[in-house]
């Protein structure tokens, strides 16, 4: 047997011969790796020989006797002719001979030639290879079959090609074109060039064949090779992966219900879930990496078998679907755990009826889904009414009773007022809501409000409503401090707002407001009690009472209450609450509505001189100046008189059952004004609270925007406020104020902020109702 050899060894088969000469036919071996492989034939002299060209030197033929000059005598003639006859024998007894050995190379050229291109057909009918292991391996070993059989026939095929490099070597020819048109009288010189033409032709495409079919046996070999491995790799792989499938889906049957897990366990779940998700790291580059096998194979013109394909294609699905359990696990644990965790705000969901639905903006903000009107509002539907409510209230002509009222009415809605300040201090303390400057968000003030009112269940041992009251709370603090639904509100805003209205003496509410702007040392200065003061002042702002206080400049309230500084740049605890005992006109409000929460349950044992109605419940307002006049809340407060009785000032309040001492008191100090007349009265004015602003100071202090103006806000209250002062500041300067309301604007400057409210409130009035005087009384100009 010969040795076979790879097609890139480098190892020369054959010797190529040039166009003319003597030629020998080779055979060398090599050894590449240890598969023996099929050596290419080498390219035979045929190979160089190429079709006759015309040039080059004629072959090498018997030399010819010497001429004879001419004709002989016959006897050199005979000579002659004899001399020609055998030479002719011999030319044609080695033609003869030529054309027998010829003959004999022709046929197994031809057989080799055609065994050659069969077994090309043979090689190509076994691509493309299937895709499956077996397959593969029965493919590799008929390919070692058929290679088998190639290398056997190697030795026939280089014993015929040497005997056509000997034949062709002995018989050269020359590189003359074939003649065009075939003619009968050949001479033996052509004919053997003709034949030895045609034995190169035959050689050259067998040795062509032969070297073409051997490389191809090389790089099927090397295919079938590379493709096993392929897929072995790949086979492995899916089996690995399908058994880590099988334990991940094993873990994934052993997870609870979300329903059926406990809050509290939810973080935990969370963090878990997370943790197998990072552990199915390997499996998702193992799904990768037999995906991109298959790929490389299909681009080898290698495409899986039906089985292989089927588990490739469910082992994707299996992961597939076991990635998105995965994810739909975690989202349903985090949803979970935001809408019923403790930062969830699900259970306030339950605080609104069909057709309302509580919704919740990006920020956390809750808004409310009116899904028959199909329209959504910032404002809890309880919230809507309770405002629509305080519009009964508009008739009291008086802005801190009407303001407290309205308060004290929000208050019970709220369940504020049976909340203490102790048990709302406790709920402080517990969420740290320190420093006093630091943003709460909506979770936040949830989670403390939710505290409140279960502390308040758990002390009072009453049923409250926790989730309607912790949304409709949260609904009026956003109203109050951050009516434009930013989500976050400052902690001082949020503890102003709850101790405003929970049930606690109004002494100790304004000893607590100072204490948040107080530093270490107990002292506050003028910005930390405007930021105070500008905090409290929202509260009536929010209910379209701000006017009746001084507005929302509190400048004027700080240099009120630094008055009693005695020149100090700090003021103290006791100097604030002398200041605050005198009811300032900006925090007037808080103090009333601790009388109106005071008067609720009082009765006053006598009849009303205007209504009849006895006895007298709330406040009961007694005239100094008019003997045995007694009035109830709401005549007075709504300005009812009876007939042919003007009420007289001034009037005595009292929100307490009334003793005998102080009736003593009221009977001569009405007796003493019996004698004094009306000059005294205007000359020596009594009000019930501190006034601190006038209408025409700068509003230079900068607030930010408050709440919308409720549809119910009282226009004529605070035209009466305008006109007081007005009034007030006419007596003083009759010819400054006056020119200054008739030309509001004078070149290079402009009106002041209250003459143009004032103008725009004179307008809104008039085209209101013209039939409607205002009243001269301001609110809170009462006496004590």
């Amino acid at each position: 047997q010969v040795p076979l050899v790879t097609r890139n060894s480098g190892a020369c088969c054959a010797h190529l011969f040039s166009k003319r000469g003597n030629a020998t036919f080779t055979r060398s071996a090599a050894v590449a790796g240890t598969v023996p492989l099929l050596q290419p034939w080498p390219r035979a002299p045929w190979s160089s020989q190429q079709p006759p060209d015309g040039a080059g030197p004629s072959c090498v033929s018997p030399r010819a006797p010497s001429s004879v000059a001419g004709p002989q005598n016959p006897l050199e003639m005979n000579l002659c002719w004899n001399e020609i006859k055998k030479k002719s024998h011999s030319l044609r007894a080695r033609l003869e001979a030529f054309s027998d050995h010829s003959g004999k190379l022709q046929v197994p050229l031809q057989e080799i030639i055609d065994w050659l291109g069969q077994k090309d057909e043979e090689l190509s009918a076994q691509l493309p290879l299937r895709g499956d292991v077996l397959l593969v391996q029965q493919e590799k070993e008929t390919h070692a079959a058929f290679m088998e059989e190639v290398k056997s026939r190697g030795p026939y095929i280089y014993s015929v090609l040497e005997s056509a490099q000997a034949f062709l070597s002995q018989h050269p020819f020359e590189e003359l074109e074939e003649p065009s048109s075939e003619s009968k009288d050949v001479s033996p010189r052509h004919r053997i060039q003709n034949i030895s033409r045609f034995v190169w032709k035959q050689a050259n495409v067998a040795s062509e064949l032969w070297e073409k079919l051997t490389a191809r046996c090389v790089d099927q070999h090397r295919h079938i090779e590379r493709t096993l491995e392929q897929l072995l790799e790949i086979k492995g792989a899916m089996e690995e992966l399908s058994t880590m499938l099988d334990q991940a889906e094993s873990v994934r049957e052993t997870w609870e219900p979300i329903g059926d897990l406990f809050i509290d366990s939810l973080p935990e779940h969370i963090q878990s879930t997370k943790l197998f998700k990072d552990e199915l790291s390997p499996m998702k580059d193992g799904v990768k990496v037999v995906n991109d096998l298959a790929h490389q194979l299909a681009i080898s013109d290698v495409h899986l078998s039906m089985e292989n394909s089927r588990t490739l294609e469910h082992i994707n699905t299996r992961w597939k679907q076991l990635q998105a359990s995965i994810n739909e696990r975690l989202k349903q644990l985090q949803d979970a755990h935001r809408d019923f965790g403790p930062g969830s705000q699900h259970f306030l969901s339950s605080s609104v009826q069909v057709p309302w639905e509580r919704a919740i903006s990006p920020n956390k903000v809750p808004y409310y889904i009116n899904h028959q009107a199909q329209t959504t509002c910032w404002d809890h539907p309880k919230m809507t009414e309770l405002y629509q409510t305080l519009a009964d209230l508009n008739n009291i002509k008086f802005s801190a009773y009407r303001t407290a009222m309205k308060l004290r009415r929000v208050q019970k809605a709220l369940r504020l007022d049976m909340v203490t300040l102790a048990t709302a201090l406790e709920i402080f303390n517990e969420h740290d809501l320190q420093p006093s400057d630091r943003a709460m968000d909506v979770v936040e003030v949830i989670h403390c409000l939710t505290a409140l009112y279960e502390r308040l269940e758990e002390e009072r041992g009453i049923l409250v409503n926790v989730p309607l009251c912790v949304d409709m709370s949260l609904n009026w603090l956003l109203n109050v401090f951050d009516s434009g639904r930013s989500g976050k509100m400052r902690a001082l805003s949020f503890k102003t707002g709850i101790a405003c209205l929970c049930g606690t003496e109004v002494k100790e509410k304004f000893q607590y407001l100072f204490s948040q702007v107080a530093n270490a040392g107990g002292l506050c200065d003028q910005r930390h009690l405007g930021v105070l003061l500008h905090e409290a002042i929202q509260v009536p702002r929010q209910l379209g009472e701000v006017a009746a206080f001084g507005g929302s400049n509190v400048e004027p309230s700080i240099r009120s209450c630094f008055r009693f500084s005695h020149g100090k740049s700090a003021i103290e605890a006791s100097q604030f609450l002398e200041w605050a005992n005198l009811e300032p006109q900006s925090m007037v409000w808080l103090a009333v509505l601790h009388r109106v929460t005071m008067a609720e349950q009082v009765k006053h044992q006598t009849k009303c001189s205007v209504c009849r109605q006895c006895p007298i419940k709330g406040f009961r307002y007694r005239s100094l100046k008019q003997f045995n006049v007694d009035i109830c809340q709401t005549c007075f407060l709504t300005g009812r008189a009876s007939k042919g009785n003007k009420l007289h000032y001034p009037i005595m309040e009292y929100y307490t059952p009334t003793t005998s001492s102080e009736n003593m008191r009221d009977f001569a100090t009405t007796l003493k004004n019996k004698f004094r007349s009306k000059q005294y009265f205007s000359k020596h004015p009594q009000r019930g609270y501190l006034p601190v602003q006038s209408v025409l100071e700068a509003d230079f202090s900068e607030t930010p925007a408050s709440s919308p103006m409720l549809p119910h806000a009282d226009t004529h209250s605070r035209i009466e406020h305008f006109a007081s002062r007005y009034k007030h500041l006419a007596q003083k300067h009759p010819y400054n104020l006056l020119p200054m309301l008739q030309c509001p604007t004078v070149p290079g400057g402009t009106a002041t902020p209250q003459v143009r409210e004032l103008e725009l409130l004179c307008t809104t009035a008039k085209q209101q109702s013209r039939s409607i005087s205002p009243s001269p009384v301001i609110a809170g100009d009462l006496a004590k």
